[in-house]
């Protein structure tokens, strides 16, 4: 099983939390992003334990091939890591944003476009608005054109049309490609999504950057890439239970779990054709791998090989699992 030392991003709206990112308290000093396992091209993580230490992820799937991703995977993936983790702490609301489904990417000459997940850790009252709760983006409220969604846009409106979110911990919400959606201040989430940096910004509330400019907007490109459909519910409805998973999402690009332990369990994935991802949000333990064990606390991210046949998790931790 293999650790990584995160990436942590310097970022306009980033918070001041402080993280027990790899057992060592992280401040998050206007930082915003911490990247736990990711395989993007000039921002790779680095292995942080065992024999493969200092080398990046990206080595290690060169190196490991099927073993580490599974067959299936490698066979459709090759050389490129297909998920991207990360831990998002935000002091000021993120941009309105949305991304492209894989079509459009390839259309506006990009790899691929980018479908996600949150799952709301505790969050903070922060920024301009410390008396509400903190609170999301995700989805539109009420239908509305092409034309309509550039004329809001124009106008300083397009919140308007969005569904909003209070946020509470252990909310998950699925954002499809085409999904508008946004992060407001105090929000504390881990990512999960496909190994794409394809954003495009719609709206950033008249902010400035380090020079004075306004931040670009990719209107254009975004107009062609929202799903303009309106649901009645963008949040993922699902009972929390003790000592067993809980699926909470599954699409093509990855499934996730929610696990919440106060007793030892054991993993089995001797019929599943993919590494695994294990993400602890909440409390500690340890993870026992082959005679090999591993702490396992809130901020620690490890990433299991496909031939992983079964884990034991001991402690009172709660965590999620996810794959391809």
């Amino acid at each position: 099983m293999y650790t990584f030392e995160p990436l942590l991003k310097q970022t306009l709206w980033g918070g001041d939390r402080i993280i027990p990112f790899k057992h060592l308290d992280v401040c998050l000093d206007h930082v915003g992003e911490s990247w736990e396992i990711s395989g993007v091209s000039g921002n790779e993580t680095i292995v942080a334990n065992g024999p493969d230490k200092g080398k990046s992820l990206n080595q290690l799937v060169k190196e490991q091939k099927e073993r580490l991703m599974g067959k299936e995977n490698y066979d459709h993936f090759g050389d490129e890591f297909p998920l991207l983790i990360k831990f998002i702490d935000a002091r000021q609301d993120l941009s309105i944003q949305v991304h492209p489904n894989d079509e459009v990417a390839r259309r506006h000459g990009k790899d691929r476009g980018k479908t996600e997940m949150w799952y709301c850790l505790g969050s903070q009252e922060t920024g301009d608005r410390s008396q509400e709760k903190p609170f999301l983006y995700n989805g539109l409220k009420q239908q509305i054109t092409p034309e309509q969604y550039k004329e809001m846009v124009d106008n300083d409106t397009i919140t308007d049309a969005l569904a909003r979110y209070e946020v509470s911990e252990g909310d998950v919400f699925f954002i499809p490609a085409g999904r508008i959606h946004s992060i407001g201040a105090g929000c504390f989430v881990t990512e999960i999504q496909q190994t794409s940096d394809v954003t495009y910004r719609i709206y950033d509330f008249k902010r400035k950057d380090k020079n004075g400019n306004f931040r670009e907007l990719h209107t254009k490109e975004a107009a062609e890439s929202i799903d303009y459909h309106v649901l009645p519910d963008y949040r993922t409805a699902y009972e929390p239970k003790q000592n067993e998973g809980i699926q909470v999402v599954s699409c093509p690009h990855f499934t996730t779990a929610v696990y919440d332990l106060t007793e030892p369990m054991t993993l089995d994935y001797s019929d599943l054709d993919s590494f695994v991802i294990l993400i602890a949000v909440k409390g500690a333990g340890k993870i026992i791998c082959k005679g090999e064990e591993q702490p396992f606390r809130m901020g620690d991210t490890i990433l299991l090989p496909a031939t992983t046949k079964e884990v034991k998790v001991e402690g009172t931790v709660k965590f999620l699992e996810t794959y391809v």
